[in-house]
């Protein structure tokens, strides 16, 4: 099972933040997940990044692979 570190929209229309989440690979972007990791609001300014940093090293230790704007967040907080 690949595990990926995604987002996952939330939020009115036209109002949008994330939750970063953990979730297999095939499932729909907001379907089922196994942990949630961390907050983005891309609305506020400046944007909100937010992260459980021990749960999100424990899952990238144990293999999870973060999308390319997750890496970017990740990047931004200073955890990656």
């Amino acid at each position: 099972m690949a595990v990926k570190m995604r987002l996952r929209r939330m939020g009115a229309k036209k109002k949008p933040f994330y939750r970063v989440i953990v979730a297999d690979s095939r499932s729909p972007r907001d379907g089922r997940f196994i942990a949630e990791v961390g907050t983005y609001d891309p609305n506020q300014e400046p944007s909100v990044i937010k992260f459980d940093e021990e749960a999100t090293k424990e899952w990238l230790a144990n293999g999870a692979q973060p999308t390319d704007r997750v890496a970017k967040l990740l990047k931004t907080a200073g955890i990656q």
